[in-house]
């Protein structure tokens, strides 16, 4: 296993993994707190999992961890769940995954999908579905816990989207609903709150998008599948002080994005990155498989969602024309400099597959 890093100059740079690195993971959640990569849950080879592995991303050295020994009760194995980073701990929603018969003792936070019989290390589970549960990791402590939420409780979900403002984190989508639901955790109180929109156009229901949190009031919402099985590309955001959406338009409208990964970059742009372009349905003698087709994606998408300063807008000029201005960025502070030559990398990279360099305004 390997990892794409920002480090040094080069925003390219290849690192290559050691120690205890996880086996190859689909439908994981991953977070980063304190210059840390933790990386919990998924199926791999063997099904469904709940370990969790960290790894450095400060040290240079990039050395895998399984973490083992924690105390309190972890999730059971899971994938298709999401998480919240807050107060220096990672806070864990839904999901889907297996149960044994002893843990299903909440029908509210637990729906049934399907029943059969697997092993999981020594563990026999009996009971598949969807589940709406809240679990806590202090990476300090190596520690695990279950709140107890007050409020209404989202239904049982996965393939859904978080994101954190504050002490709040917000859950959408993940249903086979026409509608876009929206959920709000208050993080210190551990209190439910669903929330109605103001009236005025809504996105429609969805799973397998993301929803980024691009300011102390704003969340970005891009791609997914439809419940009718649409693979999605429409932008919009979400303004938590008066509740409203608003589409906005955008220039990767011909390039549809479902289980994909977002973060926010710099200048609060939006960095999408990987999934696949459409959502294809398997058939066999025995069941419907319902999977992303091979047409996988690696290329970025950046969206930007405020205007550029003018550091930033010089800073793009010059990585659109390295080529003639080379000379002169060797002149450049070392600071500016470092950050000038990522421009430049970002923008060398996008060439090699396209003949034209990417547009600094990818929000109408």
């Amino acid at each position: 296993m390997a990892i794409f890093s920002t480090c040094g100059e080069d925003a390219r740079a290849l690192r290559e993994m050691k120690g205890d690195v996880p086996p190859l993971l689909s439908q994981t959640c991953s977070s980063h707190l304190q210059g840390r990569l933790y990386v919990f849950g998924g199926c791999d080879g063997n099904g469904h999992t709940n370990q969790m592995y960290c790894v450095n991303l400060d040290d240079g050295e990039f050395v895998w961890k399984r973490l083992t020994g924690a105390e309190g009760t972890p999730p059971s194995p899971r994938d298709k769940h999401s998480c919240w980073v807050y107060r220096e701990r990672i806070i864990y929603f839904g999901g889907y995954g297996c149960k044994t018969v002893r843990e299903i003792n909440n029908v509210k936070n637990f729906t049934v999908d399907h029943t059969s019989w697997a092993t999981i290390g020594t563990v026999i589970f009996r009971f598949w579905g969807w589940n709406s549960e809240v679990h806590v990791f202090e990476p300090e402590t190596n520690t695990w816990s279950e709140p107890q939420t007050q409020g209404v409780c989202p239904s049982p979900r996965g393939s859904h989207s978080s994101a954190t403002v504050g002490n709040k984190g917000y859950v959408c989508g993940g249903m086979e609903s026409t509608e876009m639901d929206l959920h709000c955790l208050d993080l210190d109180t551990w209190t439910w709150t669903q929330i109605y929109p103001a009236d005025g156009p809504l996105p429609v229901g969805r799973s397998l998008h993301t929803l980024t949190a691009v300011s102390e009031n704003t969340l970005f919402l891009f791609g997914g599948l439809s419940a009718t099985g649409q693979p999605l590309s429409d932008v919009w955001e979400f303004d938590t002080r008066t509740r409203g959406w608003k589409e906005r338009d955008n220039r990767h409208k011909d390039q549809p994005r479902l289980w994909h990964s977002a973060g926010l970059g710099k200048d609060a742009d939006v960095i999408v990155f990987g999934g696949t372009r459409d959502f294809t349905v398997l058939m066999d003698s025995v069941a419907v498989l319902r999977a992303p087709s091979e047409n996988h994606c690696s290329d970025v998408l950046v969206f930007q969602t405020q205007p550029y300063s003018l550091l930033r807008l010089c800073e793009n000029c010059i990585g659109q024309n390295a080529s003639v201005l080379s000379k002169q960025v060797s002149w450049l502070p070392t600071k500016l400099k470092d950050s000038t030559r990522k421009r430049i990398s970002y923008y060398s990279a996008h060439t090699e597959h396209q003949d034209t360099a990417p547009p600094t305004n990818t929000l109408g």
